[in-house]
């Protein structure tokens, strides 16, 4: 098993900036992908950002392209989200998730452990 605990999350105005963390404890070797995702209120989840491990190939939504950054401390079996720029329709719940494939998928089916997320709210 493997346990993801997310923090940085908080209220920002339009235009601020962020950074996620995401801490992997347990099994961390099997994972070989990690993605945040994010959560509005009465919408489906959706995939924000990924990043494979071996070799740091990222992947964005377009919605976060040229905003966010992920990136990843194999080292401390961490993972970052910086978001810079951001506006009313980025507030969500933020969730870390991991994948047990080498391969970036934006499905949230595709990943196999989750954390529980942390509210992120962008003020206009």
């Amino acid at each position: 098993q493997v346990q993801l605990v997310e923090s940085g999350g908080g209220l920002v105005q339009a235009g601020g900036s962020l950074r996620l963390s995401c801490v992997g404890s347990g099994r961390t070797s099997t994972v070989y992908t990690m993605g945040w995702f994010r959560q509005a209120p009465g919408k489906e989840r959706e995939f924000v950002a990924g990043i494979i491990n071996s070799g740091g190939t990222t992947y964005y939504a377009d919605s976060v392209k040229g905003r966010f950054t992920i990136s990843r401390d194999n080292a401390k079996n961490n993972v970052y989200l910086q978001m810079n720029s951001l506006k009313p329709e980025d507030t969500a719940v933020y969730y870390c998730a991991a994948r047990r494939f080498m391969m970036m998928s934006t499905s949230t089916g595709d990943y196999n452990y989750w954390g529980q997320g942390t509210q992120v709210t962008v003020s206009s």
